[in-house]
């Protein structure tokens, strides 16, 4: 059903959508190919996801389940340490302020906010479902989302006087979505027992 996909859709949308945001804060001020490529790569990696996922089915997601959660939180805390880093750095030197849009920084952001999108497709190959419509309308959802998030970061970080707080919760919040993937995946059960 159309409610339940554009649903799921909205969830998975919502680590893409804070990434969006951390990534306008640090930029400070986005310029359309920045939000083409960010929202081009985060609808692109959550449209294929479910598909590799879908097409996988039991065989390789049993290999990959093990580790997935592990290659998110580590990708989200790489990006984040280095956010946290820059936030402090920004008015002590010279350098140009990272473009999260670009290189190996966007594919991994892509992969780390996408990564449970894996799931979600081998959920619907077990309930026979098509993919082909649902992956379209995770992609553009995402897509919207992040460019609605681009543009809510750039606000928050064109203030000089918020601009590094914001890119330190900015970089605090990539790392904890990472966290809370290894916590939904139950990483942190012994703790809590």
């Amino acid at each position: 059903e159309f409610i339940k996909i554009l649903a799921i859709a909205v969830a998975l949308a919502m680590d893409a959508f804070a990434v969006s945001i951390s990534t306008g804060v640090s930029l400070k001020s986005v310029n359309s190919r920045q939000l083409f490529r960010l929202s081009w790569h985060f609808g692109l990696f959550q449209a294929v996801m479910p598909i590799i996922g879908w097409s996988a089915g039991l065989s390789i997601r049993s290999h990959i389940e093990r580790y997935d959660h592990w290659i998110a939180f580590g990708l989200l805390a790489f990006v984040g340490v280095h956010m946290i880093k820059g936030a402090f750095q920004d008015g002590k030197s010279e350098k140009p302020i990272k473009d999260y849009t670009k290189g190996m920084t966007l594919v991994m952001l892509s992969v780390a906010s996408s990564i449970d999108a894996l799931a979600v497709g081998f959920s619907l190959s077990l309930l026979k479902i098509s993919i082909w419509i649902p992956a379209l309308i995770i992609g553009i959802v995402a897509g919207t989302f992040t460019l609605i998030g681009m543009r809510i970061g750039e606000r928050i970080g064109a203030d000089k006087r918020l601009s590094v707080y914001a890119e330190t919760i900015g970089g605090v919040v990539l790392i904890s979505i990472g966290f809370n993937i290894l916590y939904e995946h139950g990483v942190f059960s012994a703790f809590f027992k």
